[in-house]
């Protein structure tokens, strides 16, 4: 029932010092005082409910604060259940993590792959030739990450592109049937997409995937640059021309065209690709941070267009969604703080001559499997080093 229903309908009096029936108009009202006034019959105590306008006074101003509290709670829910509603809206959702016969069972704790393409889509041919991305169609993997988030600890894997992998049988999408075959991991997402992937990872780690994300080229610069760049510290000067990467030593802060660069740079480094590995969960790591920071979600300015080209240029399986990619986020924000761990998938050889690849890279897979094992049991993953 409505409060005002009290008042027979109408609204609630006013209170008397505001209501021109209360008296002669203008004329002004005896001043009150803890005790009786002064040439006035004994009246009632501030603070009394059964006076003749304290009550009704203190009651208003009561009604006042619940009413305003209540508005300002339905405006913030209205306000952040509208956020969220539209932040949804902005995820591009597919069937990348269809079941299959023989698929590794659910596992502890959970599992995302996390997959940076080399997209081109929504670059123009001048971006193109500003950020060295060249001119190739279609997608490939520049790098591959699985993070697994558990009781023990969370951690972040990578993959090598050119470990050398069996890919399973599988269909495409012309309803041709392919044969299990001998190749790099990349060739998984060339000739399969996400899918083809996700089924390439499992069924050479045993690792049941639960969550996959993917960002291409523009996706990554947008977001950089939306959150008015990302802090990193290099050990050494970073010149690449193939990556257009050009970063002194020391501690800076990197634009999206930079930050791209950097992680994409691997010439300039002895050990090439694990280099790289090693610069991408680096920065993916600070980005997260930067990201998750109270500036951030602070400052409609700043998470607004972040929000905006970040979950635009984002790909992520149909199951995923707001609350998952935070927990992602979180994540990788508490390995930069130390509390977790990053890795590569453990190496027996990287210079691994294939029948037909080329040079490839092998797994150490004693080593490898008792990671994956960690993986799949939520256990505390063992060290190694490549």
């Amino acid at each position: 029932m409505s409060d005002t229903s009290q008042w027979g309908g109408g609204e609630p009096p006013l209170p008397p010092e505001l209501n021109p029936r209360n008296g002669t108009s203008g004329a002004k009202r005896p001043r009150r005082t803890s005790g009786t006034a002064t040439g006035a019959p004994a009246g009632p105590t501030l603070g009394s409910r059964n006076g003749n306008g304290n009550g009704q006074r203190k009651w208003s101003r009561k009604r006042k604060i619940r009413l305003t509290a209540t508005v300002l709670v339905v405006g913030l829910l209205a306000v952040g259940g509208g956020s969220y509603a539209w932040a949804s809206s902005k995820l591009n959702k597919t069937n990348v993590l269809a079941d299959y016969a023989g698929r590794p069972p659910v596992g502890k704790g959970t599992n995302w792959l996390i997959l940076g393409s080399d997209s081109r889509q929504g670059l123009s041919t001048t971006d193109q030739q500003r950020l060295h991305t060249g001119y190739d169609t279609g997608a490939r993997t520049d790098s591959m990450m699985v993070l697994h988030i558990g009781s023990n600890g969370d951690t972040l894997m990578s993959i090598p592109r050119d470990s050398y992998v069996t890919i399973p049988a599988w269909t495409d999408s012309k309803g041709v049937q392919h044969h299990e075959s001998r190749h790099k991991i990349n060739a998984a997402f060339a000739m399969g997409d996400g899918p083809l992937l996700v089924k390439t990872v499992e069924y050479n780690t045993g690792i049941h995937i639960d969550h996959y994300a993917e960002i291409g080229f523009s996706g990554f610069v947008n977001v950089v640059d939306d959150l008015g760049g990302v802090d990193m510290c290099l050990d050494h000067a970073i010149v690449d021309k193939d990556s257009g990467a050009n970063l002194k030593a020391g501690c800076q802060t990197l634009n999206g065209t930079q930050a791209l660069a950097f992680v994409r740079e691997r010439h300039q480094e002895a050990t090439q690709d694990i280099a790289r590995m090693q610069h991408q969960q680096q920065f993916l790591n600070a980005l997260a941070h930067k990201a998750t920071s109270m500036g951030t979600i602070l400052n409609p300015f700043t998470l607004y267009p972040t929000l905006d080209s970040g979950l635009s240029m984002l790909q992520v399986d149909n199951n995923t969604g707001l609350t998952d990619l935070a927990s992602m986020f979180l994540a990788m924000k508490d390995l930069k703080s130390g509390n977790g761990k990053t890795m590569t998938v453990p190496i027996a050889d990287a210079n691994y001559q294939t029948p037909a690849d080329g040079v490839a890279l092998k797994w150490n897979m004693s080593e490898a499997q008792q990671v994956f094992d960690a993986f799949k049991n939520d256990t505390k993953v063992p060290s190694f080093s490549n």
